[in-house]
């Protein structure tokens, strides 16, 4: 079976649409014979975005041909009578059967020869144009041949997670846009249906996936969200078609002024909040350089990371401690952890630990590439004073580390916690307990590992965001975290149960149940980073 074909499996139109590379376009199932369509917008809900309520076909007696089929390249309706396919990015080409019946939003009926077929052109302001579909099999062709193109990349992995790791692929091409104010540019955002734009984080892990069979594309991601770097050298927590999310003053007054109030003594209220996401820049920079090396990208985009670098020591150490703090939740990545229901900024101990880590992978990727550039000792050494500071978030009655927020320890019992392994320096001490921690049935061995917050703690849920469920990310950056820290073995478990989780739960969904192991309710579904992560993941348990 051709990866397309297995990736097809999964293509259910309701939790992944019928789209394309590149376009704005999304095709869902609207009960057995029709479908609706929907655009793709930034801020907006996949019902705000609908153009059509409904899309069919019907035989000579008015019957409605059943949607038989589902491909990569096209729906079929009536085993193949009628098949849609795109027509170029911004349009959809329907052909077969008796006739076609359309229902736009508005509620209006268009009828149409099925034998003619029928062009769906579609404006980037929702605008329609029905036409004749004159070319609807040279569009089936263009289609087809667009995503074998696509599926040529794909890697080969183990066996057992081929099926998946082709369905991760198609979320990766499926979910490519292009940013209006970077024409020709090729966002892979974290998802069609809910996220669009590029988020900073996003963007790392993603990028991650992509080297494996896109090396180009992955550089792609990551040269997006360096594109916009403050004076200051802060990243944006997001590129989007509007502009970029950077600080508070880039949202709505009444999102200003809820953010201004999360500020602390420690923080000016009156002041804008800069919004970016944690600094894991580097750790993308040199996975994506791993795949295919190109010194003239790393000298071009080094500085944009070491320059980030500097603005997180220097004007994110708000308490001038040692310690930066994030200024928000936004900033963290974990938006709604309950590491956050306390006083803000917080000095959180996954921070430190990026913090650590970029400085370490600043000063070999400068020694490699211009090492006449930087002071790559004192970046070492630097990374060694923070990683010093870091021990002092280690509470030995609780054996555990802990955020603080306005001098006050937050002892919520969380993955942030965890992350300090990513350092691969910790007394052997705090990893045996961190490691105990993890093996824990009451904290975080869940039945699927390893959940956001400890089961054990009164603010665990099993289904809010970031208070319970799991996510692939954080929980490969803790198996990364015990494989530098000497637990290869433990390690391994848990990158074979994420993987087991992906394929259990039906897709790289956004974040999962780690009791049932099932999609979180509100979860978006076909989620770039979790797809991105699902094939890092399976190359690297392929090659081990």
């Amino acid at each position: 079976m051709s990866a397309a074909d297995l990736a097809a499996r999964l293509l259910d139109l309701d939790r992944a649409p019928f789209t394309l590379p590149s376009s704005r376009i999304m095709v869902f199932r609207r009960g057995e014979d029709a479908v609706s369509v929907h655009t793709s917008e930034y801020e907006r809900s996949r019902d705000e975005c609908r153009v059509l309520q409904s899309l069919l076909v019907h035989d000579g007696a008015g019957a409605a041909l059943p949607i038989t089929a589902v491909r990569v390249d096209r729906i079929e309706f009536g085993g193949g009578a009628a098949t849609l396919t795109f027509d170029g990015a911004g349009a959809l080409s329907l052909r077969g059967g008796a006739g076609i019946v359309a229902v736009t939003e508005a509620g209006e009926r268009v009828e149409h020869d099925g034998s003619a077929g029928l062009r769906i052109a579609i404006g980037t302001d929702r605008s329609l144009r029905l036409s004749a579909a004159d070319a609807h099999d040279a569009a089936l062709a263009a289609t087809q041949a667009a995503w074998d193109g696509w599926f040529a990349k794909l890697p080969v992995v183990r066996d057992d997670l081929q099926e998946m790791a082709a369905f991760c692929w198609w979320v990766l091409g499926a979910n490519i846009v292009e940013i209006p104010s970077m024409p020709g540019s090729r966002a892979v955002v974290p998802s069609k249906i809910g996220y669009v734009g590029a988020w900073q984080w996003d963007a790392y892990f993603i990028a991650r996936g992509l080297r494996h069979g896109d090396p180009a594309l992955a550089r792609e991601q990551l040269d997006i969200v360096f594109a916009f770097p403050a004076p200051t050298g802060q990243l944006p927590d997001v590129v989007h078609e509007h502009g970029v999310l950077a600080s508070s003053d880039d949202l709505p007054e009444g999102d200003r002024e809820n953010l201004r109030r999360a500020g602390s003594a420690i923080a000016d209220p009156t002041a804008p909040v800069p919004l970016t996401k944690p600094p894991l820049a580097a750790w993308a920079v040199r996975a994506v350089l791993e795949a295919e090396d190109d010194p003239q990208w790393a000298r071009r985009v080094l500085p944009v990371v070491a320059a980030s670098q500097e603005w997180w020591l220097r004007d994110s150490d708000l308490d001038h401690d040692g310690l930066p703090e994030y200024g928000h939740p936004y900033s963290s990545g974990l938006d709604d952890s309950p590491v956050f229901d306390g006083p803000i900024p917080t000095t959180a101990p996954d921070l430190a630990a990026y913090l650590v880590q970029q400085d370490r992978e600043l000063a070999d990727l400068w020694d490699r590439y211009a090492p006449e550039a930087a002071d790559t000792e004192e970046l070492r050494r630097r990374a060694d004073r923070t990683a010093e500071r870091l021990l002092r978030l280690w509470d030995p009655q609780l054996r555990r580390f802990v955020a603080w927020g306005a001098g006050e320890p937050i002892v919520s019992d969380t993955v942030v916690g965890l992350i300090p392994l990513f350092t691969g320096t910790l007394p052997e001490a705090v990893v045996s307990e961190l490691v105990a921690a993890i093996e824990d049935p009451a904290r975080y061995a869940a039945p699927w590992v390893i959940p956001t917050v400890a089961l054990s703690d009164p603010d665990y849920s099993p289904t809010r965001m970031w208070r319970g469920p799991v996510w692939v990310n954080t929980t490969l950056l803790v198996a990364e975290g015990l494989e530098r820290s000497g637990r290869a073995e433990l390690a391994r478990e848990i990158r074979e149960r994420i993987a087991a989780l992906v394929i259990h739960a039906g897709g790289p969904h956004e974040y999962f149940n780690p009791e049932t192991g099932e999609k979180a309710p509100r979860a978006t579904t076909a989620f770039a980073w979790s797809a991105a992560l699902f094939i890092d993941n399976a190359v690297a348990l392929t090659g081990r």
